[in-house]
């Protein structure tokens, strides 16, 4: 990976230097040329400006996703147990404690 980086840098270095070296000479002899003569200039710069702007957010995002750690692996939950309810517990009823007579027998007269 560094060695990635150190190649990006040269070739940015080399690129941001190269136009700065060519245009020393720039019009020799009608534009920037010895004194008395007319210094003209053609327009500004802006497009330069917004492509060094665009280009070092560019290398900086390049360079940030180089660098950065990976993300974390992805969180996962186990589903709960299902419920299970217990049946409730039979519970029958003490016999009673005593009987009750029968009824007297049933006297008709006639």
């Amino acid at each position: 990976m560094k060695p990635i980086l150190l190649a990006a840098a040269a070739a940015v270095s080399i690129a941001t230097l190269a136009p700065a070296a060519q245009a020393e000479g720039w019009h020799r002899g009608r534009g920037w040329g010895p004194p008395g003569h007319y210094h003209h200039h053609h327009g500004g710069n802006g497009g330069a400006v917004v492509a060094g702007v665009l280009g070092g957010l560019a290398l900086g995002a390049v360079a940030g996703s180089l660098i950065a750690p990976p993300p974390p692996p992805p969180v996962v939950y186990a589903p709960p147990p299902p419920v299970v309810y217990a049946p409730p517990p039979v519970v029958y009823a003490p016999p009673p404690a005593y009987y009750y007579a029968p009824p007297p027998p049933v006297a008709y007269r006639w």
